[in-house]
């Protein structure tokens, strides 16, 4: 029995009397995993994506701003903007504007349909002529009665005609110039309807109030238009909108906090989210004496000095509020304007994380003086770029970032 229990010298492990072969296999396959799952593990932590505000930094084209005391946000408007519109009701038959358009005031802008209104002045002038035909009359027949009064006096004075044919007589004269009177009085009637004929006739003709130019053309040719919206969308209530260019201004909000820096005449430099290399100087034209308690704000109107075919009503528009009137010959300082949140201290160096391919890259910049509420960059960006606002602690070079909704 023992002898059939033991092993044989080929049946034996090569290793003696260490574990089998299988045991080593498992234990690496089981170490082989674990390091690959730290590694995973190192990875992804180390790559995990950042949630990052960013913005879009831009070349500094505004001078100097030293003097800016104060910086407000707001848009371009019109003090004078009309939607013209007939003062009748009636069909279009012509429309003389279009989009883009330049015109003068009393230019023709658009005619409605006149068949009627030509019918009615006719008539009109009809009458004048038939109340001046009778009034034409009745002063032939008042020389008549006055010959027979003059004659009857004659007659009276030898005694050939009695004091009541006489009576009679100029009873006749005074009855025509009643008559005559009152005639005159229907020929006057009679222009005025004529004249009021004629106003209604011009109705027809739709003309521009002012020079400017049409931002919008809101009828075409055979639509109906009328003064007042007859409901449904059949009636048009204008031909089209007329903007005076020259009455462009900025309205801006400013908040209540600040107001108190802001007065009349007050010098300002306004630029164009349009155009940000533009600078135009401005003033301040009046404070409205009124808050928007819903958002803390007093509306300020502020008057561009000069006057270019690029401003256009509702474009976005930033305002610097200045100290003093800006110096003429003063030149922009290169660089790039950046947000005072977007730079970071980083081993004692300013430094910004710029965005490029979902990555971030610390770069180090050098800083010059102060811009309104911005920070110029004078080295280490360049116009155009993104960059990180208010960078967290973990954010380094090469970090892994993704914008905020």
């Amino acid at each position: 029995m023992l002898k059939e229990l033991r092993i044989e010298g080929a049946q034996r492990d090569d290793h003696g009397g260490g574990p089998p072969k299988w045991v080593w296999g498992v234990v690496a396959a089981i170490v082989a995993l674990a390091l690959a799952g730290a590694a995973a593990w190192w990875y992804w932590a180390g790559n995990k994506p950042i949630a990052v505000q960013t913005t879009t930094v831009r070349a500094n084209g505004q001078g100097p701003s030293a003097n800016a005391v104060l910086q407000a946000t707001g848009y371009v408007t019109a003090r004078r903007m009309a939607t013209v519109s007939a003062q009748m009701t009636g069909t279009l038959t012509e429309v003389l504007i279009d989009e883009g358009v330049r015109v003068k005031k009393g230019q023709v802008l658009a005619r409605l349909d006149d068949t009627g209104l030509k019918a009615g002045m006719a008539a009109a002038e009809a009458q004048v002529r038939s109340a001046e035909a009778s009034t034409g009359q009745l002063r032939a027949q008042l020389a008549q009665a006055e010959a027979d009064a003059r004659r009857q006096a004659e007659l009276a004075a030898s005694g050939m005609t009695t004091r009541q044919s006489q009576e009679q007589t100029a009873t006749a004269v005074k009855s025509y110039k009643a008559q005559i009177d009152a005639a005159q009085r229907q020929v006057e009637v009679a222009q005025a309807q004529v004249r009021q004929a004629r106003v209604n006739f011009d109705y027809a003709t739709v003309r521009a109030p002012f020079d400017g130019v049409v931002t919008a053309r809101a009828a075409q040719v055979g639509e109906i238009i009328s003064p007042l919206s007859a409901g449904g969308g059949f009636t048009r209530t204008g031909v089209g909108t007329i903007v005076d260019m020259d009455s462009l201004e900025v309205n801006v909000d400013v908040n209540e906090a600040y107001i108190a820096q802001v007065k009349p005449d007050m010098p300002c430099e306004a630029v164009l989210d349009a155009y940000p290399d533009w600078k135009i100087p401005a003033h301040v034209v009046a404070v409205i004496p009124s808050a928007d308690r819903g958002k803390a704000t007093v509306k300020v109107r502020v008057a561009l000095e000069k006057k270019d075919e690029r401003v256009v009503p509702d474009m976005g528009v930033r305002v610097s509020f200045l100290a003093a009137q800006p110096k003429a010959d003063v030149k922009p300082v290169p660089g790039v304007l950046v947000p005072p949140d977007a730079v970071a201290q980083r081993d004692g160096a300013a430094v910004v994380f710029v965005v490029q391919e979902g990555r971030a890259e610390q770069r180090a910049v050098q800083l010059g003086a102060d811009v309104g509420k911005f920070k110029l960059a004078t080295a280490g960006l360049k116009a155009g770029e993104t960059v990180v606002v208010s960078p967290p602690a973990e954010l380094k070079q090469g970090s892994t970032v993704t914008s905020k909704e």
